[in-house]
Order: structure tokens, then sequence, then C-alpha cells
């Protein structure tokens, strides 16, 4: 049982991650505007993000801007977040 709330803890902390670096590549995207290419930060969020994105992208054909394609992948993390943050209290309640 404690393997199971620590993958789900784990799975939980990398879904975090991935939704606070789509919240700061929007950011630096608004801050730096035209020149957000040559940023060295951004380039680096654009990375970490890049396969959630794309699947997002895969989910939602009709999705084809960035912006849409970001805020769709976050809202879908959100929401996965806090699906496990759920199951995860099931599972810590239900020993108790």
């Amino acid at each position: 049982m404690s393997v199971l709330v620590f993958c789900l803890s784990a799975l939980r902390a990398i879904v975090e991650m991935l939704g606070l670096a789509l919240l700061a590549q929007g950011a630096l995207a608004l801050l730096a505007g035209s020149a957000r290419n040559t940023n060295p930060i951004y380039q680096l969020f654009a990375l970490i993000t890049r396969r959630p994105r794309h699947l997002c992208g895969k989910l939602i054909p009709g999705v084809r801007r960035p912006w849409w394609e970001g805020a769709l992948c976050f809202a879908l993390l959100a929401m996965i977040w806090i699906a496990l943050a759920a199951w995860r209290l099931a599972l810590l309640t239900s020993v108790a």
C-alpha cells in the first residue's frame, strides 16, 4: 500500500512540475514577446513541455495554435493533478 501511495505522490510531483513549467513558459512568452525564441530559459521550458503539449494536440485535433494547445495541456494537467490527489487521499483514509 505504501508503495502505491509513493508512486502516486511521485506521479503527482511530475504532473505538478509540468504544470509549473507551462505556467512559466506562458509568463516568459508574455514578457519576452517576439524575442522568446532566443531566450534560453524559454527554450528550456519549451523542451520540458514539448511532449505533453504535443500529446494534447493529438488528443484534440482541432487545436493547432500553440497558445490554446498550452492552455488545454495545463487544464488537463490540473485535472490529472486533482484526480491523483483525490486518489491518494482515498488510499490514505482507507488505511486509517
